[in-house]
């Protein structure tokens, strides 16, 4: 099959695009001609909570990525759907992220299918109402999921979403895949010495872009509960990623919990080839996120066997089992600080991974390719 994907991919950054070569790189193995249509201008520099939308890694070997979407421009869209359509591609893969997206995205689908009756629109929503609410982030969804024939989506959180705007096209449900695209793993010892950090101490890892929902001051709350308790000796907690939000807010609370000597912040964009040592010097990874769809985050752990806490939040129970992976605890500093303690005080790590080998099988690449063509067939129908 020709198939195109509509999204980011280098040089852009950052976990969706990462996703979208991948995922292009399965399809290219299962032996169809797939190419990434990326954008020239992906965000308006004001518009961009980072330092940089750009990644310093190399392009990926073996995929196909043309830039030629401009966001802001409408002369462009269709100049760009056309260009789609001549290529007849059977099946078009808009990535659907953030409402902003609504109109570029959906234009160049809704000129694709007018030039191209034959091509199927097959999109991957990561979601459909966006964790921070804006205006017009309604009728700009709308729009674009009108443009549409189908929508893969990787949890129930964001089907009932789709539901709740009444969508009549087909829709079908995939669990976020392992990104098993970071290196092997690597052991304790090289991963401190590459991060110089001290191997004989505990690591709890906090990893990702820091946005409001994803709870990070919820954690610096609970390690202060455990600090109280006298249960942090040995431990720190490390935090790896990029501010995009108030980075003050976090410093203040770390100095008025009075957590200076306990918390290690790495404040920047993790580069791909040291996504390893991050979870190499981990015990134990939380994602104590107040509201969630699916995360990159809890398949990455999944991928360096690493055990996770996560929150009753979204898509999160679905991929953690609760007292098998790790633990799903309420949106709660007390609840987030009890099983970090329980983690160590029952001496769960052996267990825990032990587990994450068997359950990570259910979490391959070709289940969501698989879905897209299931998909497509029944359109055809």
């Amino acid at each position: 099959m020709k198939i195109r994907i509509l999204g980011p991919a280098h040089p852009y950054r950052g976990g969706i695009a990462k996703f979208n070569e991948v995922l292009a790189a399965s399809f290219g193995r299962e032996g169809h001609d797939v190419k990434i249509v990326s954008f020239t201008l992906q965000y308006p520099a004001f518009l961009f909570p980072g330092r940089t939308q750009y990644t310093r890694m190399a392009a990926p070997e073996g995929v196909a990525i043309e830039r030629r979407i401009n966001s802001v421009n409408p002369l462009n869209w269709p100049a760009v759907g056309r260009e789609i359509a001549r290529e007849r591609p059977d099946l078009l893969i808009p990535r659907f992220w953030m409402p902003f997206m609504g109109p570029s995205l959906g234009t160049i689908a809704r000129t694709v299918r007018r030039h191209s009756p034959r091509t199927r629109v097959v999109a991957l929503a990561d979601n459909i109402v966006p964790h921070e609410h804006r205006p017009g982030d309604r009728p700009l969804t709308g729009y674009f999921l009108r443009q549409t024939d189908a929508v893969v989506y990787m949890s129930d959180e964001v089907g009932r979403d789709l539901d709740s705007f009444g969508y009549r096209g087909l829709k079908a449900m995939t669990p976020h895949p392992i990104y098993d695209v970071y290196g092997p793993p690597v052991s304790k010892a090289e991963a401190c010495e590459a991060l110089r950090l001290d191997p004989a101490t505990d690591y709890v890892l906090f990893f990702g872009f820091i946005r409001d929902y994803k709870g990070l001051d919820l954690l610096l709350e609970a390690w202060a509960r455990l600090r109280a308790e006298g249960k942090t000796g040995g431990k720190k907690l490390l935090i790896g990623g990029e501010y995009y939000g108030n980075k003050e807010k976090y410093d203040t609370l770390i100095r008025s919990l009075g957590l200076a000597d306990e918390v290690i912040v790495h404040d920047r964009y993790i580069d791909e080839n040291e996504v390893r040592h991050y979870f190499g010097a981990a015990d134990l990874v939380v994602q104590p996120y107040k509201s969630a769809t699916q995360s990159g985050v809890t398949q990455i752990a999944y991928h360096f066997g690493v055990p996770m806490v996560v929150t009753r939040v979204g898509g999160l129970p679905e991929i953690v089992p609760d007292g098998r992976t790790g633990y799903v605890v309420d949106v709660d500093p007390g609840a987030i600080a009890e099983a970090i303690a329980r983690f160590y005080d029952q001496r769960k790590a052996e267990e825990f991974r032990a587990c994450i080998g068997i359950e990570k099988k259910r979490f391959g690449w070709e289940a969501l390719t698989g879905t897209f063509f299931r998909l497509y067939e029944e359109i055809e129908k």
